[in-house]
């Protein structure tokens, strides 16, 4: 089949490698370079920079406003049997859709978390199982018929940048399916049923808090949804300490919250009977390390405190 692929971040390059092996790629459609780095060089999307790296002969377009006609129509233009459109960053309007099959990859399990952060929230709330869903382009945010869906359980010690690689290496086989049945005649939409809808809306640095009287459960689960960003950020002898990732256990007796259980295997108290256990953390200007790491450098002791900054 002749493929349209718009995409822009890391997650849709799974997508695009099994694309280009399986289909014909007829362009590629992108957001615009942008300044980054320490000498805020002009840098392209990860999707451009597999574009230029892999498929330099294919037409490439990067505009700054897609549903302008000078952006659309050339793009348009492309003969394809379908568009397929994942992490793209721009909202496509009817005018540019008309008319075409199109398609979009979803971390999620559709209606569950429509929205820019659905992994994010998706660990942040406990949920044991997410997914990926295909669904078409619709008016209203995610909110397009399904076309397919996968699952996947989520792991107690699973971070955000955990379960996104994953659910981006899930995606491939999820959007071939649809293709195929796309292309036999055998798709079998599905409307989404908006009395269950939830909303993932992007998230913040100011996001990035605990508080340690909440279940361990609680703050276990918003550690790793929010990691690696924005990222729990606490205070701890006087500086901030970033946690990464963290596990969740009862204890026996009630410790003051936020106070250290245990140094040596990251115990820290939440709520009366439970305590998060810190894996992972980075210290200002450090890299990520083991707690195990950070607590011998720092000589963590128990009864240790750790707060929470206050709010910028």
């Amino acid at each position: 089949m002749n493929i349209v692929f718009f995409g822009s971040g890391a997650f849709g390059l799974p997508t695009i490698q099994a694309l280009a092996k399986h289909h014909s790629i007829t362009a590629i459609v992108t957001q615009p370079d942008r300044r980054a780095g320490r000498g805020k060089s002009l840098t392209p999307t990860p999707i451009g920079q597999w574009a230029a790296d892999h498929s330099p002969d294919l037409p490439l377009y990067k505009p700054e406003k897609i549903n302008e006609p000078e952006s659309r129509d050339p793009i348009r233009a492309h003969a394809a049997d379908a568009w397929v459109i994942i992490a793209f960053g721009q909202k496509l309007s009817p005018a540019l859709l008309a008319d075409r099959f199109s398609m979009n990859l979803h971390a999620s399990l559709l209606p569950r978390w429509r929205g820019a952060a659905p992994i994010n929230a998706a660990i942040v709330a406990g949920d044991t199982q997410t997914g990926n869903s295909v669904i078409t382009m619709a008016d209203k945010m995610d909110a397009g018929l399904v076309l397919g869906q996968s699952t996947r359980p989520i792991e107690a010690t699973q971070t955000k940048a955990d379960l996104e690689n994953l659910l981006a290496a899930d995606g491939p086989q999820l959007v071939l399916d649809v293709l195929n049945r796309h292309e036999n005649g055998t798709l079998d939409p599905v409307t989404q049923n908006e009395a269950l809808v939830t909303l993932a809306p992007k998230m913040s640095k100011s996001d990035g808090r605990i508080d340690f009287r909440d279940p361990a459960d609680i703050c276990r689960t918003r550690i790793n949804g929010l990691s690696p960003w924005p990222a729990v950020t606490v205070g701890f002898q006087d500086q901030p300490l970033k946690i990464l990732r963290a596990d969740s256990q009862e204890v026996d007796s009630a410790h003051n919250p936020g106070s250290v259980i245990d140094p040596d295997h990251g115990l820290i108290a939440c709520a009366p009977g439970t305590a998060v256990r810190a894996i992972e953390v980075q210290p200002p200007g450090k890299k990520p390390m083991p707690w195990a790491d950070f607590a011998r450098g720092r000589s963590v002791k128990a009864g240790d405190t750790l707060t929470q900054p206050p709010a910028t």
